[in-house]
Order: structure tokens, then C-alpha cells, then sequence
């Protein structure tokens, strides 16, 4: 028999034991839902339930006694995988038969190969991923790379379990810092690209931007020192200051193309206010508009597809935020907006009152928020009628809403209020059930000790960068590890391993924790990292091809070893580990569990031989847990998006 879930047989065979024995022994109670956990020392079983306890105090007995009972009434005519069952302390432990249940579990994963772990849900829906969506201003930097290995985990993770999956990348065009760039890209006589085209569009970025502002405070300070008092002044001032520390860095970096942009830009009667009114402008649709922003967003863009292009992060679909616009549907929600209780006016600005729909509609206890905590107001139009960014997200959400069932955004925790207030918006609007189905994946942040990064100094590390570095580290190891392989073959192995190993280390952290980004931590070949797991997986890879043979003499009740039977209750635990990560949103499980296995097997490998264990009925049982080691690794491994090589 071939089952899916080899641990979840086992917990149903000690359900039913244990529901028949207490039927008999306890005839006249209604024993409800059993729970099964497992123990920490195997000697008292792989599965122990604590019913008795539960149960002691309706029947006025100790919870010892009651297990002693129970377990005398058990009829072990119907054991399969279970071997006995004991009571110790109140506890009723089963033990399992490990040769018919390492016969089953890899016979099991040996059958199904590459679909083995990937339960299937019995309620499969549309899900929508939106991730990455990093503005088209300057490259994809290392502190944002998270959200792409995390989004497309989960959505590999989706469609695993069954589900129909969308990949969607918002690409936020509107406001006014594309209008900076489109600016500053426009005044150089809009340029064709000599580098890699992310990376010239951010320089032009991080200029403009700087000498915009450096402008508008010196008018500023002309301003103030007739009207302000001595302290606002003193404000000012340190303000252009630190603005034109960060001019000098930026001429030192970009001396030619910071003094073009200085040029045309001092030429400028008020570049601020030309920002402006093209910032309105693009919102209002005007050609020369539309064609000046999408022109240079579509030049950062195709870099950001080459850098995700190279490390298997493709999307299903590129939304525009400015289509929404124009299309009248950012106008159709406002309207919406306005026409319920929840919208006011003040100075000129329209805002929504989040914090009395929550009240409202009784949300707060739903969204796990404090009675006492008071949700800010979201400002959905600025006084010159611009909307702002959670303002077009709820047209938005509609949109994915309308192909979706359920919707996840794979957002930073510093967005957590406006998806707060998003959600609060759409019950304002009576969408209850697409709130519901809202979810925001929040994650941490990426830092790199002894580095600060900032994007107005054009001080970051980008993606492109850290993956570089990573394959010529790897070709370092690799090198050094296996010379005697050909250049060809040592630059193929970093590569794999290179972009792995940097996928890897930003899914195995939860996301609720920071990420600190070192490469001891990232190319380690000893433990917990991609190349550690790959490594593993290469060595299993080349144990089962030197013993050229099908394990076809197994004998499983042969796998006697502590470590032995370790690995089977690893491999036969997959499929749950994968239930888990898919229900509760958790790719960083699979990551622990792979590095888990990883651990486990190069124990067993350094303690006891595969391919000269005696008799041969042993090595075969040995060599067929050793090639579902590989394939269950191969599986996780698949989820992260990283290659499980069969040679390193």
C-alpha cells in the first residue's frame, strides 16, 4: 500500500485504538476530539495522548489508573504500524512497529518521488501572491530582497498543496517620486542606458532628488530668516547642511552625471514646482505625462526582470498603478468612500475614519488590535485632489479581488497600518468577505552589521551585487573543496550555489525576525545554509551511484540504529512539516526542516556504512532510506527555489 502522509497513518491508527478501547472500557461517556503529541524521549513512544487527565476528573479517579485501564482494554489483534502500547505517568504512549513503518514511509517516498510531501487541500482556491513590488526608482537592494524569496516561496508553497496561484507585481508609478526620476531624466535628455539599466536610473534618482530639495529648502531659508523665528532657522540650516553632505558624497561617486543634472537643473525656473504639476499631470493622464514616467519606468523595470529573471522569481502579472487611475476606478472607490459616514473633510485634505469603523463594526477584537488602541485616519486625497498610495491600494485590492479568492501582499512591517486601514476600508465599503481574505504577510528587515544603508546617499548594496559576490565566493569554496573539477563544471556548481545559498538565508529566518545578512552565516558548507543542504543532497546523490545497484534484497527491520530510525520519523514527518508551512504561511519550516535532515543524515553517514554494511539486506534497507533522504530533500529544497545538485 502507498500512502501520502506515512505519520498521519500512524496517528489515525492510535485514534481509532484508542476510541475503540475507550468505548469498551468507558462505555458510558462520549470521549470528544483526541490530541496526540510527541514525546520528547523516544522511549516512551512516538505518539503519547493525555486523555486521562481530561478524563480523571469526571470519573473521580487518578489519571495513572484510568491509563492502565484504557490500555488493558486496547484489542491488539488490530495493531498495522503500531507495536504495544503503554501507560506511564497518565499518559497512554504508543510504540510503533518501525520495521512495517520504514518499509511503508520509504516505499512511500521512493513511489511518489517529486510529488511526495505535497499534500494536496480538499478546498482549493484563486490565491493572488503580490510581491516584490519595489518601486521603479533604483534597484532591487539587498534590504528589500527579502520580499521576492519569501513571496515566491509562498507561492510555491500554494500551488503545492493545490491551490490555483497568480503571481502579481504593483509597480507604483504614481507620486511624486517617479515624478523626481522622470524629471532628472527628462533635464539629461532622456538617455539610453550605459550599464545595467536599474542601476543608471537610480543614480539619476538619488541626484535629482538630492538637488530638488537642496533648492526648495535654500528658498526656504530665504524665507525664514524674514519671518521665522531663530530656531526654525537653525533647523533649516542643519538641514542644508546634511542635504549638501550628501550632494558632495554623490559628486565624488558620479562627478559627470551629477554635474549635467546640477547644470540643467539651476537652469530651472522651480524645479519643485515642475515636479509638481507633473506629478498632477501623470495622475490626470496627460500624454507628454504618461509617456516621460512609463518611459523610465519601463528602463528600471527591465532591470529589475534580468536580477529576478537570474535567481527563478517570474510573475503571472505587472499591474500599474497609474491604469488604475485611469482607468476612473481610484475614482469610483473615492466617491464610494465619500458616500459613507467614515469620510470627512479637513483643511482642504479628505480623510477616512478608520478608527470608527472599527467601532463601528466591532472589528477590533477580529483583527487582534486593543479595545483601547485608536486607529489613526488614513488620508485619502492631498489638497491639490492627488490620491495617496493606500488610497489606489483599495481600488486595487478590488481588482485582485475580482480574480481571486483570497489575496496575500507580501508587505514590510512598516506597512502594517495602511494594510490595517485598507482592511478598514473595505468593510467601510461593505466588502466583508474580501477583507477576511486579506492577507498581509508581514516580514522584518535585512541588515548588514557595520553597514547603514541610505537611498537618498545612493548608499546601498544591491541585489545584483550580493549575488555576485556570492557565486565568487562559491567558486571559491567549490574550488577549493573539488579541484579536480573542470573550470566549466566549478563555475556551473557557484553559480547554483552562489544564488541558492542568498535565496536560502532570506527565507530561514521567521519573518517576524530581522534577517542580519553575513556571508559566514550565508555560504556556510557545515551547517544550516543552501550549500550545506545541497551538499548533503550531492553526497546522497553520489553514495546510491557508486553502489550502482537497486536496493531490491531490503530488509527493513534490518534499520535497528537510533539514527536509523530517526531518519525514517524525519522523512515520514515531511508531508505534515509541509501542511504546516502551507496553512500557516511559514516557508521559513521547510528551510528548518532540510538543515534538520541535512543534520541527521551526516551523522548516520560518518557513523555507520550504507554501501559495505553487512548483510546485503541491511546495505539495500540503508541505501533505500539513503535515496529518500535525497528525494525528500530535493522537495524542500524545490520550495525555495533552489537546486538540489546530484554533484558539488
Amino acid at each position: 500500500m502507498i500512502v501520502e502522509n506515512p505519520f498521519a497513518e500512524f496517528r489515525k491508527e492510535c485514534e481509532t485504538i484508542l476510541a475503540h478501547a475507550s468505548k469498551k472500557a468507558l462505555s458510558e461517556v462520549k470521549v470528544g476530539n483526541m490530541t496526540f503529541n510527541k514525546p520528547p524521549n523516544p522511549e516512551f513512544g512516538q505518539l503519547a495522548s493525555s486523555i486521562c487527565f481530561e478524563l480523571a476528573k469526571k470519573f473521580n479517579q487518578k489519571p495513572a489508573d484510568l491509563a492502565a485501564k484504557l490500555v488493558m482494554s486496547i484489542d491488539k489483534k488490530k495493531f498495522g504500524l503500531i507495536e504495544k502500547v503503554s501507560a506511564v505517568g497518565g499518559y497512554i504512549n504508543f510504540h510503533l512497529n518501525f520495521a512495517k513503518f520504514s518499509s511503508l514511509t520509504l516505499q512511500a517516498v521512493r513511489h511518489l518521488g517529486s510529488a511526495y510531501g505535497f499534500i494536496k487541500t480538499g478546498k482549493p482556491l484563486k490565491i493572488i501572491v503580490e510581491h516584490t513590488s519595489v518601486n521603479p526608482l533604483h534597484p532591487i537592494h539587498i534590504g528589500q530582497a527579502r520580499n521576492p524569496m519569501i513571496g515566491d516561496a509562498l507561492a510555491r508553497i500554494l500551488k503545492y498543496r493545490g491551490h490555483t496561484v497568480f503571481c502579481h507585481y504593483y509597480i507604483d508609478d504614481v507620486g511624486r517620486q517617479s515624478s523626481v526620476i522622470a524629471y532628472g531624466y527628462d533635464k539629461l535628455g532622456r538617455p539610453k542606458p550605459n550599464e545595467k539599466p536599474d542601476h543608471f536610473v537610480g543614480k539619476i534618482y538619488t541626484i535629482t532628488s538630492c538637488l530638488v530639495e537642496l533648492n526648495r529648502l535654500k528658498k526656504k531659508l530665504e524665507n525664514a530668516k524674514e519671518t521665522a523665528p531663530s530656531d526654525e532657522v537653525a533647523k533649516i540650516t542643519k538641514q542644508i547642511d546634511e542635504w549638501m553632505s550628501i550632494a558632495a558624497e554623490l559628486k565624488e561617486k558620479f562627478p559627470a552625471l551629477f554635474e549635467r543634472l546640477l547644470e540643467e537643473i539651476e537652469k530651472a525656473k522651480d524645479a519643485e514646482e515642475e515636479i509638481n504639476r507633473l506629478n498632477l499631470a501623470y495622475e490626470k493622464g496627460e500624454p507628454e505625462a504618461m509617456r516621460l514616467v512609463r518611459e523610465v519606468s519601463e528602463l528600471c523595470l527591465k532591470g529589475f526582470r534580468e536580477t529576478l529573471e537570474r535567481v527563478g522569481v517570474s510573475y503571472d502579472s505587472w499591474d500599474w498603478e497609474s491604469d488604475l487611475v485611469w482607468s476612473g476606478r481610484v475614482s469610483e472607490v473615492l466617491q464610494r468612500l465619500k458616500a459613507t459616514p467614515f469620510v470627512y473633510t479637513e483643511g482642504g485634505v479628505l480623510e477616512f475614519d478608520a478608527e470608527k469603523v472599527a467601532r463601528v463594526f466591532k472589528l477590533k477584537a477580529k483583527m487582534g488590535l486593543r479595545e483601547d488602541y485608536e486607529v489613526p485616519p488614513l488620508t485619502l486625497t492631498r489638497a491639490d485632489g492627488t490620491t495617496l498610495y493606500t488610497t489606489r491600494d483599495v481600488a486595487y485590492t478590488l481588482q485582485k479581488f475580482n480574480r481571486a479568492d483570497k489575496v496575500i501582499n507580501v508587505i514590510g512591517m512598516e506597512q502594517s497600518l495602511a494594510q490595517l486601514q485598507l482592511k478598514l476600508a473595505l468593510h467601510a465599503l461593505g466588502y466583508t468577505k474580501c477583507a477576511d481574505n486579506l492577507g498581509h504577510f508581514a516580514y522584518n528587515l535585512v541588515t548588514l552589521p557595520g553597514y547603514k544603508m541610505s537611498s537618498r546617499r545612493g548608499r546601498y548594496i544591491t541585489l545584483d551585487e550580493v549575488l555576485d559576490e556570492a557565486v565568487e565566493r562559491a567558486y571559491a569554496e567549490v574550488s577549493k573543496r573539488s579541484p579536480q573539477l573542470t573550470e566549466e563544471e566549478k563555475r556551473e556548481i557557484a553559480r547554483f550555489v552562489g544564488l541558492g545559498a542568498v535565496r536560502f538565508a532570506l527565507v530561514d529566518v521567521d519573518a517576524a525576525k530581522p534577517v542580519v545578512f553575513t556571508w559566514d552565516r550565508v555560504l556556510n558548507f557545515e551547517t544550516n545554509s543552501a550549500p550545506y543542504v545541497q551538499y548533503t543532497h550531492a553526497r546522497a546523490c553520489s553514495i546510491l551511484r557508486k553502489a550502482a545497484r537497486e536496493p531490491e534484497k531490503a530488509d527493513f527491520s534490518l534499520l535497528k540504529e537510533p539514527l536509523e530510525r530517526e531518519l525514517v520519523l524525519t522523512v515520514a514527518s515531511f508531508p505534515e512539516i509541509f501542511i504546516d508551512a502551507a496553512e500557516y504561511l511559514k516557508p521559513n519550516l521547510i528551510a528548518d526542516f532540510a538543515n534538520a535532515l541535512s543534520d541527521k543524515f551526516n551523522t548516520f553517514y560518518n557513523a555507520l556504512p550504507v554501501i559495505k554494511a553487512e548483510p546485503q539486506a541491511l546495505s539495500d534497507a540503508r541505501l533505500a532510506l539513503t535515496d529518500a533522504i535525497k528525494i525528500v530533500l530535493h522537495n524542500a529544497l524545490s520550495i525555495i527555489g533552489v537546486v538540489a545538485p546530484e554533484k558539488m
